[in-house]
C-alpha cells in the first residue's frame, strides 16, 4: 500500500519532534505523541471505503516505513495500541507548542512547527493552560498499554487514578490489578462508594475507607498448606513491611511491633501498630492464623480503649482496631461488636485471588444491594 506523502510526513514530524525534545517528562512526551499518532491514523482511516480493511493496510504500511527509519517501537501491534489509545480517550486533547510559542490543541488537517514540545511558557509540562474537568495524562506509555486491556471503564479509571496518585510502577500496577484491588475495595462500599472509586480513586475520610477484604499477602512467601505460627506471620510481614504497607493502602506509617503497655500491673502486647496520616489516627493490628473468636474482638476492644484514653492526643481521631484472621465469622462479629465500634475483622490470604471469582462476587453483591434498595 502506498501512503500519502503528507500523512507520512506529519507522523514523521511528530516522532522527530518528540525524540529531540529534552524534557523532564520524557514519558509524558511519548504518551502525547502516541496519542496524536493514533488520532491521525483514525483520521486517515476515514478516507477508505472499507474502513476496517483500509485501517489495517494503513497501519501495516506505516509500521514498515517508520521501523525502517526509526527502528523499534513502531510495529503494527504498537501502532494498533496507539489507535486504540486515541479511541479510548478521544476527548483528552493534548496541548502542543506551536512554532510561535503559543499553546494550542492540534487541529484536524493542520500541522504547526515542531511537534510536540508539550511545555508551558514557564517550561513545566502540562496538559492544559487552564484547569480542565478532563483528566490529564500522567502515566507512562507502558501503564496505558496495560490499562487498554481492562474492559470495565470504571475499573480502568480507578487504576489510572491510583497509579498516578500513588506513583505505582508498572509492576505495582499489575500486582494490584492481579490482586483484585478494585473489587476488594468495592465489596466494602455501597453503590455511591463504588462510583466514587471510578471517579476519584480510593479516598480516605473515614476508617471504613481503609478496609478491603481479603488482604492479599502472597508476597510474604508463606505456603498456604504448611504450618506457620502467628509469630511466623508477623515476622514475614516485618521482613516485607514496604509491600505490606502498599497492600494496606493509603497513608499508613509503621510504628511498632509487639507494642507493650501495662495496665493494673499486667503487660499486654499489640502485634503491630500503625499510624494513618490521612485520618490522623492509630491503627492496631492483631494477627490470628485461624478462625476468629469473640475473645479476639474483646481483646482488641481493650487495646483500642487504652490507646484512645492514654496514647492519642486531642487533635487525633479515634483509634482503629483490625483483627486480621484466616477465617471470619460475620455473624459472630456483628453480635459481639456494637454497630458504631471502630473495630473490624478482616480476612487475609496467602495467594492471589481469582479475578473472575472476585468480579462475580461483586456483581452478586451489587444485585443484592439493588434488590434491597427496591
Amino acid at each position: 500500500m502506498k501512503l500519502t506523502a503528507a500523512f507520512f510526513r506529519d507522523i514523521r514530524k511528530l516522532i522527530v519532534g518528540a525524540r529531540t525534545t529534552v524534557a523532564r517528562g520524557v514519558d509524558l512526551v511519548q504518551v502525547h505523541t502516541n496519542f496524536e499518532i493514533g488520532r491521525r491514523i483514525v483520521k486517515e482511516e476515514q478516507r477508505g471505503r472499507d474502513r476496517a480493511a483500509y485501517g489495517k493496510e494503513v497501519i501495516k504500511a506505516l509500521a514498515e516505513r517508520l521501523t525502517d527509519e526509526f527502528g523499534k517501537g513502531f510495529s503494527a501491534s504498537n501502532l494498533a495500541y496507539m489507535r486504540s489509545f486515541y479511541l479510548l480517550y478521544p476527548d483528552r486533547t493534548p496541548i502542543f507548542q506551536t512554532a510561535s510559542g503559543k499553546l494550542s490543541p492540534p487541529h484536524i488537517g493542520t500541522m504547526t512547527g515542531q511537534l510536540p514540545i508539550l511545555q508551558t511558557p514557564s517550561g513545566k509540562l502540562k496538559s492544559s493552560t487552564k484547569p480542565s474537568p478532563l483528566r490529564p495524562f500522567t502515566l507512562s506509555w507502558s501503564h496505558y498499554v496495560f490499562l487498554l486491556g481492562i474492559k470495565n471503564p470504571d475499573e480502568r479509571s480507578f487504576y489510572e487514578i491510583e497509579a498516578g496518585q500513588q506513583n505505582w510502577t508498572i509492576r505495582e500496577l499489575k500486582r494490584h490489578f492481579d490482586s483484585g484491588l478494585y473489587e476488594r475495595l468495592a465489596l466494602s462500599r455501597d453503590k455511591k462508594g463504588i462510583r466514587r472509586l471510578a471517579q476519584e480513586g480510593q479516598t480516605v475520610g473515614h476508617s471504613r475507607d481503609l478496609l478491603k477484604e481479603p488482604l492479599v499477602l502472597e508476597f510474604l512467601g508463606l505456603d498456604e498448606r504448611s504450618r506457620y505460627s502467628e509469630s511466623d506471620l508477623e515476622s514475614a510481614i516485618i521482613n516485607q513491611i514496604e509491600r505490606f504497607l502498599l497492600e494496606m493502602g493509603k497513608g499508613f506509617l509503621f510504628e511498632a511491633r509487639q507494642k507493650r503497655f501495662t495496665f493494673d500491673a499486667e503487660h499486654f502486647f499489640v502485634d503491630l501498630v500503625f499510624y494513618n496520616r490521612l485520618l490522623r489516627c492509630y491503627v492496631l493490628l492483631d494477627l490470628k492464623i485461624g478462625k476468629i473468636a469473640h475473645q479476639d474482638l474483646g481483646q482488641m476492644q481493650m487495646y483500642v480503649n487504652y490507646f484512645d484514653r492514654s496514647v492519642k492526643t486531642r487533635g487525633e481521631k479515634s483509634t482503629v482496631g483490625i483483627v486480621l484472621c484466616k477465617q471470619k465469622n460475620k455473624a459472630l462479629v456483628e453480635i459481639t461488636l456494637p454497630k458504631d465500634a471502630n473495630i473490624h475483622a478482616r480476612e487475609y490470604q496467602l495467594y492471589l485471588p481469582s479475578k473472575n471469582e472476585l468480579k462475580q462476587k461483586l456483581e452478586e453483591w451489587i444485585k443484592a444491594r439493588g434488590a434491597g434498595d427496591g
